[in-house]
């Protein structure tokens, strides 16, 4: 039995080990092919949103007819490439790398060490576990876009009033949200020290999100039955997922010598 226990002991550590290895590329990767990545975006967007157009839910009789749709449509395309775009602007300096003065130290004990302390950790850096956050911030736009182009129809002005209004409301949601989990995207990538404060910043926002917009539609006095059982479902599992994502992370974020390395410039005492 021993034996067992200290092969799969050997296995678990090895495959660790190998996994860290792989995700060490993964930073300098996406900061490579950022273009790429983004023209796939861009493609798959597009694609989504020329299908919905071509079978939309209300006629085009004219050209300024699918107006709201290009609109609504080429801003959820441009939300994650504007947010990507902005932090990555706005977080070049090495103004923008300076540790905040106010610190949420209240779980664990800490001692603070200078940047370039930091900067020469062995634990420093977005990679091993903390790898694959990066990667769910961007798997995350492309669900949450996936999902409003599988579940909503495209609006054409000819639209109801009651369409028109869930139709801009929902877009909103995702082209909101995919500018912020960007930003969030950027400072993981750079190493900023805000980025803890960023990721529960979008968090929360994405919470009052679903709020505002549940409380927004049950407003629409016409929005039909049918309508109302596929947008709850859809609501309640955005609401769904930003838990997992708090019940999975906000841990690590918290308490990961990595995190604290990276993002706050402090070690376990």
């Amino acid at each position: 039995m021993d034996a067992i226990s200290r092969f799969f002991r050997s296995w678990f550590a090895g495959w660790a080990r190998s996994l860290y290895q792989r995700s060490i590329a993964i930073p300098p990767f996406l900061t490579r092919n950022m273009a790429w990545l983004a023209a796939g975006w861009v493609a798959f967007a597009g694609i989504a949103a020329a299908l919905r157009m071509t079978f939309s839910a209300t006629p085009v009789d004219h050209a300024e007819d699918a107006v709201p749709m290009l609109l609504v449509y080429g801003a959820i395309i441009i939300a994650p490439i504007a947010g990507y775009l902005i932090a990555r602007s706005a977080y070049s300096s090495e103004y923008a790398r300076q540790r905040p003065d106010f610190h949420l130290s209240f779980i664990g004990k800490w001692r603070r060490v200078s940047p370039a302390e930091a900067r020469q950790h062995p634990m420093f850096g977005p990679v091993g576990f903390l790898a694959s956050l990066l990667i769910g911030l961007m798997i995350n736009v492309v669900i949450r876009s996936g999902e409003f182009f599988f579940a909503i129809p495209a609006m054409s002005a000819l639209a109801p009033d009651w369409a028109m209004t869930m139709f801009v409301v929902m877009a909103l949601d995702v082209i909101v949200m995919n500018f912020f989990y960007m930003v969030a995207f950027v400072m993981a990538l750079r190493n900023i020290p805000l980025f803890p404060r960023m990721l529960l910043f979008v968090w929360l926002t994405d919470i009052v999100m679903q709020i505002m917009i549940a409380n927004q539609i049950s407003q629409i006095g016409s929005l039909p039955h049918t309508v109302v059982e596929p947008l709850v479902s859809l609501l309640e599992g955005n609401l769904q997922k930003v838990a997992i994502s708090i019940a999975v992370w906000m841990p690590y974020m918290l308490l990961s010598d990595r995190v604290n390395v990276t993002y706050r410039w402090r070690l376990a005492a």
